[in-house]
This record gives C-alpha cells, structure tokens and sequence, in this order.
C-alpha cells in the first residue's frame, strides 16, 4: 500500500489464495493505492494498481432558506448549493412542496446536473409552492434533500418579453476516448427560447444525440476527430444568446507493439520493443521481477545469465496505465538438428532457383558450411551460403542433383545433417491470356496453358489484380475448364464493373510457377462522383459542385441532383439550373428548394449504357429562411362556453414554416365591423384559439382570417370565414320527470323536452340514497331523445334522479329531484333440476320450486331455453309449472337451461344436456351469474 509492504502478520489483514482482505477498513489507514507481487522460480511480476476510496455525502446544512418572490414571465434561478461530498457522481432533482412529488423537466424548466440548480426559463403562476433540492450518490445508495425553499410568483398586468439570456454554459471539457459526454445548455427568456447546437466548421457527430428540449447534447462512444469548438444557441422573439466552449478529446494508452516471452543467445545483443499511443502520448517504464528496472526504450547488450527473468513494460498517462509482461530466458548450447533437421528430399526445377535450409538449434550463433558428397562448396555467381545457414543455389542444371550436408559449429560443439536434392522440368505458360473488352452482362473468356514436368501435377490459379479468385465464393460468376489437360482458361459470366482489371493466369506445380497476364475492360455505367459540397446557401436554391467520377469506357452524357429532407427517406431528383447538366459540367444549382429546410445533396451520372451509382450525401445543410407564402387553411370555430370565440385552422406542416420563431396572427372583428383585432400564437402545432371576452353576446357573427409568421416576415392571410360566438347554456329545466322500474338493476327515465332550440342534449344525473350527490353518476342522450334507460343499479335501492339540458356553453338548470326503489334481487337459487324423462318423441323435464329469500323478488315463473350444444340461440318457452316438455333432438346433443323468473329479473341458470340416442340421466352441468340470465332473455 502507497509503496510499502503490509504487515499480514496484523490481524486487520489476510490473504485468500492472492486476494487482501481488510477487516473493518478505515478511511484514515486504509486508503490509498495498492498492488500485489507474484513471484516462482522463474522471477516476479507486479500487478496493476488500484486504488481505495471511501465515499460520502453530507446532508444540507439545517438553517431554513429564504423565499423567493420574482414577477411572472421573469427568469428564474433556485440555487442548490450540494453538501460535502466523494465521488463527484451526484444526481439532482428537485421536491416540489412534498416528497415524492418531482418536478418534471421540459421546455420552461431544466435541473442541471453539473450544480444542481434549477432553472425556470419565465416564472408562471402554476409555479407557486416550496421547492427542496434532492441529491443522490449512486456510488454509496444515498439521498439528503435541502430545506424547503417558498417560491411566490407576483403577477403582473402587463407580460414583458425577455430575450433569450443563456444562464447553463458548458466549459471547456476534457473527454476520454470511448467514453460519453454531456453538453448543458439552458437559456432564460420569454418566450421560452428555442436551443439549437452545432459543432463549429465541422459536422456533428453521427453519435450525438440532443434532449431534454433541446437542454442537453450528449455524444456516446466519443472519438478523437469529434474533437473541436461547439455552440448552443437560444433564441426568441426578442433576441438570441450564443455560448462556446471546446471538447479536447484524449485517449487511454494503447499498445502498438508490446513484449512477448523472448528466448535469446548468451553473448547476443538484444532490442525489445514496446510501443504504446495514447493522448497525452504515454511515457515507458521497465520492471524487473517487480521492481524498477528502466525508462524508456531498453536495449541490453552481451546477454548473460544475469539478465535472464520476468519484465514488465508500464505504458502510463494521465488517464491510466497498462502492463506487458514477458520472460527473459538466455539460452547455451552445442548445434542440434534434433528438433530442427534438414529436409530429406528437396525438389527444384531445371534453369530456377533453389534455398535449402540449415536451422540447427544452437546458442551461441553457429558458423555454417556445406558439402556436396565430398566437394566443399564456396560462394560464387551460381552458390551462395547465407547469414542464417541456408544454401542457395541459381540457374540450377541436372549436373546439381546430389547429396548436400550442412555443418554447424559454435564454442561449444558441432554438428551436422544431410538432405538429397533432385531437378525437375520447368513450368512453362504456352498460351498466354489476351486483352478482352466487353459490355456489361456479357460474358468474356481469358485463356491459359502451360506445359510441366510429367512427373508432377499441375494447377492453375486466377487473380484479379493481385487477389486470387475464391471459385467457391464466385461461382455465380467464374468458371473454369476442367476438361483439357493442362489448360486453366477462365469463363467470365454476366461481366460486371468489378470485374475489370488485371488478369493473371498462373500455372503452378509443388516444384515451380509460370504467371502470364492479360486486362478485361468493362463497359458499363458511370461510376459515383466525388467530393459533392455546397457553397451559396440562399433560401430556395445552393450551389454544388462535384468531382468527375469514372465513366467506365463510355463518355458520360449528363448529371442529375438529388435531395433527401428530414420530412422523408426518400431521395427525389431536384430541378436544377441549367435544367440540363451536361456530362462534362462539374457544377450547377439545385433551384425550387424549401426555405429553412435541413437538405442533404448527391449527384448522379448518366452515359449511353445506363445510370450509375450515386455519390456519397453531402453534408448536411439548411437553406436560409424566408417569410411564409402559404396561408393556414379550413379556418372556422365556433361554439365554446359562454363569452367565447373559439377560431380553429389547419397548422401548417414544417416544410412551410420557412424559418424560425414560427407562429401565427389571428384576427377577427364582428361582421360589418370597421377593425381588425389582432392577436398572436406562438406554438407552431397549435391550430386553436379561444378568445374571452364578457361583453360578448351569445351566438354574434365574427368575420376571421388566420396567417403565418416567422423571424423573416408574414405570410399572406387565409380566406376570411364567418363563425359565431358561443351560445348561452339552456336556461329552463326539464318538467314531467316520469320513472318505470324495469328490474332489480335497471330504471327508465322519460321527459318533456325544454323549448330552446340551442339544446344538444340531456344529461341524466342520479345516486343512491346512501351515496353523496357529489357521488352522482351521470348519462348523456342527444336532444331528440325523450327517455333514457339507466342500468347497472342496486336492487331493492332508493335513488335520486334529476335531468338537465345541455349545449356546448354549458349545462342548464336542473329539473325537480324524483326518488324511485329498485325492485328486489331475483331468486338467488338456481332450480334443481330433479328428473329428465324421454316420453315417445319429447323429453319431460322436472325440477324443484325455487322459493325466494327474503330480500328477493318473489318468483313468478320459470324461463327455459332449448338449444343446440356449443351454440347461443335457441327456443324460449315460459310456464308458471314446475316440468316442461321439449322434443327429443334429430341430430347431435342440445342444452335445456330452466331459471326463475320474477319482478326483480331472471335468477341463476341451471342446464341439462340431452340427446336423441338414448336417455340422459339428469345433471347439473353449470350454473351462469343472473347477470347472464338477464342477457339470455334478452336475447332470445
């Protein structure tokens, strides 16, 4: 720990197999960086470091905090001012009034996670109440929130507007590779101010992603080219704040070259690289059976056994470091073929060339000689002994075939192996590949043979342009011929682009190779052009230009451009200036674009044998804004509550929004009146406003015209519309109230309609006797409805029924309460079926009286229902008597359901199953809710 050895003969620590274990850890003795050695018979190595912390998180201080009072539409900061605290890992969300009451975050409101406070963009009246900052450590699972903080809106006649004053700036950050980040940005304004984000000069991130309405840029998996200088905008009506700040992106070390068990001669020299990258570049340290050896590049001369062991190589920067580990073993020995001997049987091909390898195992270095049979050999133009002991010899000839032996000697001893060398014929290309030109979709065919040594095979093998052709992979298009002997040529079928190039046919033995090579031209399509930029950005047209693709052996004839929008996948051609791009153009203007529309661009080349691919997109742009020339459309309204004016239009979709701080103007004015009034909404999607004005009257005619509006200008106005105002509420109640009881759960309810012609309808309130009126559930029916049926009551229950008239201003007056009982339940029993007797061609069914409780309806007869297994519908008999005669069925099996009937409803169901084959001995199959009875009924 921090360097020094721990004392495991202390009863505070133990080691299990290599792991430390720390009882009862203390912040003041036990903090700090560790690492464990492991160490044999071979040497030491170090572990990596790791370092102990010990977390906390304080709570608030507990004086109470001062209330704040600030004017509706006025920005607004509540400070959060977090306790002491380790990691620097909190989270923040604010309490509003009680625990566990959150405030949500949106476009008005925003908690920043750097300092915890809270913003709110303009101060509303809905934003009454005490606040309580609210912090949690995920690292150590704990929460504290501060003292309640009163926030009192003070309201303000007249609403002033507030530019957009950005209060949450983002610093200059410092970012690990790999990792994300998180960009803050929160402005204070009224209107609330739109944020926008940019990467300065450059393009955004694919990997960046903005939420929070616009509060938080986030870039996952950050990369050393998103590097840079990026801006928050906010703006609205009455101005726009920017902030700038730079992410510096760098990196953890990483290796590029490390070490790896080595094995070296004693005496020799050795350089062991190790190469690590990083931002900032790493520095290299050097441990030798775990302890400090050297810095930087290590390079150790005449090799003993002292220096035999285990190193480590430490590549470290700020952000960390890693560790290479590898054995150092100094090797001494006499020259051996045992684990390395010459190969027996060496074949080379006559007027070639030939290496035979000697690579005996020695230590230190050995020094070589060869013999053939008892010749010595020395070099000369033909033979040469090389550095490592291999024998080359060139321009071979029969008179070489021989026996050859390698010698090798060192201070310590000697050694030597023998192979045979034999000559073969060489191989040699007799018909070559020729050039070939053709068109895209034909086929083409490039010839190849060659002659060879009798005694061997023969193979040939096809590259294109220096890549060997997999025929595996490529069958759909290659083919060879397998019929001739010594013949390889190579069958193109339906030639593509790709297929073009540098053909070579080589014809190859175990022995010796022959290549001869041979172009293909491909005619087809022009391939992608290159480099596409825009320049000139103006609202409805840019300026492109491009670079010249490949024509692929046919003139290109012309381009055309095509746009993609956010408002589609799709990409569509765009008209262009000139409207006819000729093929030798390398620039021209895409025209009729949307203004303040995000686009992106590419171009695509045209010859005599087609279209060709497109370039890669442009980077993506936004064309400059202009004041809208479309007007909203179906405007119209009407209705409302009472002193209403209710103008309704279609809002019109982004792509004619033309620029930003959209909105639009809405006026109006009574028919026949002299001004316009004038009123303006903000909210681009909203396509609704409902003016108050008490002085109103009912049903008046309005004359109305809605446009839109951005920070360019307005648009041109609607088509004007005449509306009304909304009409009063009915003023009379309904009379004639009248009440039938129909069941135990269901009453109708009748009356005489009220005279106004403005009424859309009747609302029907009522509750139970041991219910509140408040509690009143409640039934709506159109104004040419006289009666309504309400279901679902209690049985044997007083209620309360009260009807009132209706439009869309409002309800009416009510009419005089009317108080009416439910029936009692019906018989909660189901009939027991007793006997199920065939008699000639009918069945006679039998079953008990069933006789009512005291709180049920009195039974007044019986309902049965004769019908097919497996179906619904059926007969339905009624009887005051206690057996019914049904007939015995033709085909299949039928169900008789018998249940009581009385005042209050139908009771339980009980159900036998008969059939034509033979008797059936009762039983009960079942029994159904009365609910389901009532419906069966109803039903049949």
């Amino acid at each position: 720990m921090n360097n020094w050895d721990i004392d495991l003969t202390n009863e505070r620590y133990s080691m299990v197999g290599g792991n430390l274990v720390i009882n009862n850890p203390d912040k003041l003795r036990d903090a700090g960086k560790y690492f464990c050695l492991a160490s044999n018979i071979y040497g030491m190595v170090r572990s990596t470091e790791a370092t102990l912390s010990f977390g906390y998180l304080d709570p608030f201080p507990p004086e109470e905090r001062v209330e704040v009072k600030v004017k509706e539409g006025i920005g607004l900061v509540l400070l959060c001012d977090p306790p002491y605290h380790f990691p620097d890992d909190l989270s923040y969300r604010w309490l509003l009034n009680e625990f566990p009451i959150f405030i949500t975050m949106d476009k008005r409101r925003y908690v920043s996670q750097t300092n915890g406070n809270l913003y709110i963009a303009n101060v509303e009246e809905s934003d009454r109440g005490n606040y309580s900052c609210f912090v949690s450590s995920p690292s150590i699972t704990k929460s504290v929130f501060s003292k309640f903080i009163p926030l009192i809106p003070l309201s303000d006649r007249t609403t002033k507007l507030y530019p957009a004053d950005i209060k949450v700036q983002f610093k200059d950050t410092y970012a690990l590779m790999g990792h994300n980040v998180t960009l803050e940005c929160f402005a204070l304004g009224n209107p609330v101010p739109e944020i926008r984000w940019r990467k300065v000069l450059e393009p955004m991130p694919s990997t960046a992603e903005i939420s929070m309405s616009g509060a938080v840029l986030k870039i996952f998996n950050i990369q050393l080219e998103d590097e840079g200088t990026y801006e928050c905008e906010a703006e609205n009506i009455r101005g726009k704040d920017r902030h700038q700040a730079r992410i510096y992106v760098q990196a953890f070390p990483e290796w590029v070259e490390h070490i790896n068990d080595t094995e070296a001669d004693i005496g020799s020299d050795l350089y062991w690289p190790c190469v690590a990258t990083g931002k900032p570049i790493p520095t290299i340290r050097w441990l030798r059976n775990g302890y400090a050896y050297h810095k930087g590049e290590l390079r150790l001369y005449g090799l003993t056994f002292d220096n035999a062991g285990m190193y480590q190589c430490i590549a470290e920067n700020a952000h960390g470091a890693i560790y290479a580990n590898a054995e150092l073993k100094i090797l001494a020995m006499a020259p051996t073929f045992e684990m390395n001997p010459m190969k027996k049987k060496t074949l080379a091909a006559k007027g070639g060339r030939v290496l035979i390898e000697c690579k005996p195992k020695a230590a230190p270095k050995p020094k070589f000689s060869w013999s053939k049979g008892t010749e010595w050999l020395v070099n000369s133009t033909r033979i040469l002994i090389w550095d490592d002991g291999s024998l080359e010899i060139r321009n071979i000839t029969r008179a070489d075939e021989g026996t050859y032996t390698c010698f090798a000697e060192n201070n310590r001893g000697k050694a030597n192996n023998t192979g045979t060398l034999l000559i073969t014929d060489a191989t040699r290309i007799t018909l070559p590949p020729a050039n070939a030109d053709v068109t895209v979709g034909e086929n083409a065919t490039m010839q190849c043979a060659a002659s060879h040594d009798p005694a061997l095979d023969l193979t040939f093998i096809w590259s294109l342009n220096g890549y060997v052709i997999d025929f595996n992979k490529e069958n759909s298009h290659y083919m060879r011929n397998f019929m001739i002997d010594s013949n390889g040529d190579l069958l193109i079928k339906n030639a593509q682009l790709k297929h073009a190039g540098r053909y070579t046919c080589t014809a190859q033995t175990i022995v010796d190779n022959s290549s001869a090579s041979a172009d293909l031209v491909v005619r087809g399509p022009p391939g992608p052009p290159g480099g596409v930029r825009i320049e000139d950005i103006r609202d409805t047209s840019v300026a492109l230009t491009w670079s010249r693709g490949s024509d692929n052996h046919s003139p290109i004839s012309k381009y055309s451009i095509q746009t993609k929008t956010i408002l589609s996948d799709d990409w569509k051609d765009s008209k262009t200036d000139p409207p006819n791009i000729e093929g030798n153009m390398e620039s021209a203007r895409a025209v009729d674009l949307i203004p303040w529309m995000e686009y992106e661009f590419r171009v695509v080349a045209t010859n005599i044998l087609g279209t060709g691919e497109p370039s890669l997109p442009s980077n993506r742009i936004k064309t400059e804004g202009a004041a809208p020339n479309v007007a909203p459309s179906d405007v119209g309204g009407g209705g409302g509550s009472n002193r209403e004016l209710t103008i309704t239009w279609v809002p019109l979709s982004r792509e004619y929004h033309y620029g930003n701080n959209f909105g639009y103007i809405v006026a109006f004015k009574p028919f026949g009146g002299k001004e316009w009034k004038k009123v303006t909404v903000t909210n681009p999607d909203i396509g609704r406003y409902v003016h108050k004005d008490e002085t109103m009257s009912p049903s008046t005619e309005f004359q109305v015209k809605v446009k839109a509006f951005n920070n360019k200008g307005d648009g041109p106005f609607s088509l004007t519309a005449v509306i009304y105002s909304a009409q009063d509420a009915p003023s009379e109640a309904p009379t004639d109230i009248s009440i039938k009881v129909l069941s135990s759960s269901e009453i109708s309810v009748s009356w005489k309609h009220v005279l106004e012609k403005t009424v859309e309808g009747y609302q029907i309130r009522y509750w139970a006797a041991q219910d509140k009126e408040a509690a009143a559930q409640r039934v709506q029916v159109s104004s040419q409805d006289y009666s309504a049926k309400l279901e679902n009551l209690l049985p044997d229950m007083q209620y309360s029924v009260e009807v009132r008239a209706y439009n869309s201003a409002g309800y009416g007056p009510p009419s005089d309460v009317v108080d009416v009982y439910t029936k009692k339940a019906p018989p909660s029993q189901p009939p027991r079926i007793i006997s199920s007797v065939r008699s000639g061609s009918r069945y006679i069914i039998t079953w008990d009286h069933v006789r009512a409780m005291s709180n049920e309806s009195t039974v007044t007869g019986y309902k049965v229902l004769y019908r097919p297994d497996g179906e619904h519908e059926g007969k339905l008999y009624s009887t005051h008597k206690h057996s019914i005669e049904v007939p015995i069925p033709r085909d299949g099996e039928y169900i008789v359901e018998v249940r009581a009937h009385s005042d209050g409803g139908d009771g339980v169901v009980s159900q036998i199953k008969i059939s034509g084959a033979s008797e059936v001995s009762p039983s009960l199959f079942g029994l159904l809710l009365p609910a389901f009875g009532i419906l069966a009924f109803w039903e049949f």
